[in-house]
């Protein structure tokens, strides 16, 4: 069983806990404070635990050129990627504004640390746990002054292999045990064929100590909903008001019918799971009366015969009987009544039932 830890305060994720659901804001508040307002309350209202966002302090996150570099793209909020990415960064008092709005309406906030700098800021805001975008899951330094930190980590593994999440385990538990691995492929929109499920299972083998989850960035919810089903412990879906609004993320994210149908299939998923010990249950017990078969006389058996195979049958009878796998142990039995053709085989006509047959 992999480990349980407390991500935010009083939400425990790993184990038997219910799926932590992340709806990841990101970007896609278009930089305006109120439509990010607005996605955080509707994230809480279709079911979501955690409303995130991604913070960037740009000149740690970019190098000059980088930020100076023309940026035509129908998405571009300015003439120059540096100009662009400004235009969506919320400043630290922003920030604050959302985090004190978030747990107003009473939903959980954090935010992606995009670099080392904006994860001291949100170390100062005092976020429950610090989510390491993909980008940074091989940047060992980042992890360890990340780590250090002593919040809980949720660490995506987009573009990076499994001898590096090898690495990254390495790093990190000895600094910090509360995190979990998040299967993700790095593509928007993710193809369904590039989606690799299977990771999961692989990750709970090699990190069987750690919760593992998944991020997705596919289109619709059937896919989530698999790795859920697959024991992913941590959800996180990008979520949007409009997908058909200008910014690269929104065509790969979820609009608020999609996310409340997705939260909704989890918990059902989730009680679906159930239990793994196979018997009948008090809900088949109708079924089991109405439709239940038992062993019933193929021919007419006189009293003291021994029965065999061939006097046997197997039919839904009035009234029950020896159900069908008690067949092959009455074979051999002595009957101390007579029992007309097509009559139920009961206890009551078989001398010794108790001791003698097994089922």
């Amino acid at each position: 069983m992999a480990g349980e830890f407390e991500l935010c305060p009083g939400r425990r994720v790993g184990g038997d806990q219910p799926c932590f659901i992340i709806a990841e804001i990101g970007q896609n508040h278009q930089g305006d404070l109120e439509i990010a307002k607005r996605m955080i309350r509707m994230v809480k209202e279709c079911g979501a635990d955690c409303a995130k966002f991604q913070k960037s302090e740009l000149e740690y996150k970019f190098n000059k050129k980088a930020l100076e570099r023309p940026y035509t793209s129908k998405h571009s909020w300015g003439k120059t990627y540096g100009e662009h990415k400004r235009h969506l960064e919320f400043s630290h008092d922003q920030y604050r504004e959302l985090k004190k709005y978030a747990e107003e309406i009473g939903i959980f906030f954090t935010a992606s640390g995009m670099d080392e700098m904006a994860v001291e800021f949100l170390h100062e805001l005092d976020v429950p746990f610090f989510k390491v975008g993909s980008g940074d899951t091989n940047n060992f330094p980042y992890l360890e002054k990340t780590a250090k930190k002593g919040r809980p980590m949720v660490i995506s593994s987009g573009m990076q292999s499994m001898n590096t999440m090898h690495q990254v385990y390495q790093i990190v538990k000895p600094i910090n045990p509360n995190f979990c691995f998040l299967q993700c492929t790095s593509a928007y929109p993710l193809q369904p064929e590039d989606v690799n499920l299977r990771v999961i299972s692989a990750y709970q083998s090699a990190f069987p100590d750690i919760p593992i989850g998944y991020s997705g960035h596919e289109t619709g919810i059937a896919i989530s909903v698999a790795a859920v089903a697959m024991g992913a412990k941590v959800l996180e879906r990008h979520v949007t008001l409009d997908k058909t609004w200008k910014g690269s993320d929104h065509q790969a994210s979820l609009e608020p019918n999609e996310l409340a149908e997705l939260v909704k299939a989890i918990r059902t998923v989730e009680k679906a799971m159930g239990s793994p010990i196979k018997q009948l249950l008090p809900c088949e017990m109708a079924c089991n009366e109405k439709l239940g078969k038992s062993v019933v006389a193929k021919v007419a058996i006189p009293e003291g015969e021994v029965l065999t195979l061939d006097m046997l049958t197997v039919k839904v009878g009035e009234p029950k009987g020896f159900p069908p796998e008690c067949i092959f142990d009455l074979v051999g039995q002595k009957v101390k009544k007579n029992i007309e053709e097509d009559e139920t085989i009961t206890e009551q006509v078989v001398e010794n039932h108790v001791k003698k047959v097994k089922c």
